[in-house]
């Protein structure tokens, strides 16, 4: 197959997919793959058929694809080919919850040479390595990578970067309860789809529906939660877009938990359990089971919640999250102390104590936790976090943690 032939035929592929035909676009740029010898062409295609496999949930062959474009680009001897290359490798980990991977081929992609592509890619690398950092509970490096991957967005005028960041930083400010800021980033993507999205994937809106959908649903909104996640879940559902579904699945049985409804939320957490398990999201197997030991806890099965907790804390263990594992910890204190288990009650007390110190989840001013309640916070430009009146109140001219000037204000 010839250089034209090639470009027509992953033209053709593109067509396919853009018209929701994903397994006959998978068919053509497979035998695009098997016949042409135009290294050119194969790594386009590799790309095509790593972001289908992305969107797919179908992580592990995306992984695949990822590790041949790697090789396709070495051939080729091209930095920018290399960059991309590597680039998909990182989000093939981080979609896989290996997250110090992630952080390391991130690393690799910052440390090539100049390349003509690092401007508009540099963005999407910060961002990869801030969905990984927030993936081990590293918040100030999350929160710094971030604010990097938004100077990018806004330097190159490049508003889907934009709206990708804005749904991570909705997802960060989820964690750590500040659920104004939580719900503020989310809409502020819905308002760039609305904006410059006419010819964007659906996904971006349906991205930004569902992180909404999570802050209304913690913020107690429960009907625009629900609103906001079945808009993201009707778009999910018509685009096959199988990790998006458990996601929505989750949030639904969320919403239900938080309206007492425990029979319908525990088909829900069966169902987002049964697909993150498919696609190999770790982490989202963590959240899905904690939602089921809650519910347990709901109903005074205290045994049935700690099985649950149990998988839970493994798993958390495996992927290195640490914001997890201190809730999980939270969760076992309660049930022991109800149990009257003061071994028990002691060790999870002191893990959890362990965890925050891990995670530095407190204010350097107060000294109080951050992320034990919902807490309006404020980032200073090293990208600590601090409650909001506390900073007013003490006035700092400089972080208490790192001592660098806070005269210029965070992005975030």
């Amino acid at each position: 197959m010839g250089q034209d032939q090639t470009k027509q035929q992953i033209e053709k592929g593109l067509q396919l997919y853009q018209s929701n035909q994903t397994e006959k676009a998978l068919q053509v740029w497979m035998k695009v793959l098997e016949k042409s010898s135009d290294l050119m062409g194969r790594f386009r295609v590799l790309g095509c058929l790593v972001t289908a496999h992305s969107e797919m949930g179908r992580y592990k062959e995306m992984l695949k694809f990822a590790v041949v474009q790697i090789d396709t680009a070495r051939e080729l001897e091209d930095a920018d080919f290399l960059l991309e290359s590597y680039l998909n490798l990182a989000r093939s980990n981080e979609k896989l919850c290996e997250f110090h991977k992630t952080i390391s081929y991130c690393k690799t992609c910052l440390g090539l040479p100049g390349t003509r592509a690092g401007a508009q890619l540099g963005g999407q690398v910060s961002l990869s390595m801030g969905n990984a950092f927030l993936g081990l509970s590293v918040f100030q490096k999350a929160l710094e990578s971030f604010e990097k991957a938004l100077r990018y967005a806004h330097n190159n005028d490049d508003a889907m970067l934009e709206c990708r960041v804005c749904c991570s930083l909705g997802s960060f400010y989820a964690q750590v309860k500040d659920y104004e800021k939580a719900l503020f980033f989310p809409c502020k993507a819905a308002e760039l789809v609305n904006d410059y999205g006419k010819g964007w994937s659906l996904k971006y809106r349906a991205m930004s529906q569902y992180h909404m959908a999570v802050a209304y649903r913690l913020l107690g909104h429960l009907g625009s939660a629900m609103e906001c996640c079945e808009e993201s879940m009707k778009i999910a559902l018509q685009h096959g877009d199988r990790p998006l579904q458990a996601l929505c699945l989750l949030c639904f049985a969320d919403i239900h938990r938080s309206r007492g409804d425990l029979e319908t939320a525990f088909p829900r957490y069966d169902s987002a359990m049964s697909i993150m398990t498919e696609i190999g999201n770790r982490l989202g197997q963590v959240q899905a089971l904690l939602g089921v030991a809650k519910c347990w806890v709901a109903r005074k099965a205290l045994d049935k919640a700690l099985d649950a907790i149990e998988r839970a804390q493994d798993l958390a263990e495996e992927v290195g999250n640490k914001l997890s594992q201190l809730k999980l910890h939270c969760l076992s204190e309660s049930i022991y102390r109800s149990k009257g288990l003061q071994r028990e009650l002691r060790a999870h007390v002191v893990r959890f104590h362990e965890c925050v110190e891990e995670t530095e989840l407190y204010c350097g001013l107060c000294g109080e936790s951050i992320g034990e309640k919902n807490s309006r916070l404020q980032a200073l430009p090293c990208s600590h976090i601090f409650h909001l009146r506390c900073l007013q109140n003490n006035g700092t001219r400089s972080c208490p943690n790192c001592r660098r000037s806070s005269m210029k204000p965070g992005f975030v």
